[in-house]
């Protein structure tokens, strides 16, 4: 299955690497391509993240970052919507 994404998720991923770069340019790369290998693993496997909070998405947790991708499963590829911090307030619609 493809992935595509959303240009706001797109965006959101790049304002994260911007953001850590700051102080770290080593970690932001490490951060990105952990996000990256994560949503990867979602065309095998579509169905590894947990129940969205907005009904017809699910929402994959990337493991050792504080973000959150929130996903839905379309015809035939899947369609990242955002990248989420978990402190952030997510919104009820996308």
């Amino acid at each position: 299955m493809k992935i595509r994404w959303l240009k706001l998720a797109a965006r959101d991923l790049e304002q994260v690497e911007a953001y850590i770069a700051r102080e770290n340019p080593a970690a932001a790369v490490g951060v990105v391509l952990r996000v990256i290998e994560a949503v990867e693993l979602l065309a095998e496997q579509p169905g590894i993240g947990r129940p969205g909070r907005i009904e017809g998405t699910r929402e994959l947790v990337i493991n050792d970052t504080p973000f959150l991708v929130p996903y839905r499963q379309k015809d035939g590829y899947i369609e990242i919507l955002r990248v989420y911090h978990h402190s952030r307030c997510r919104p009820d619609t996308l």
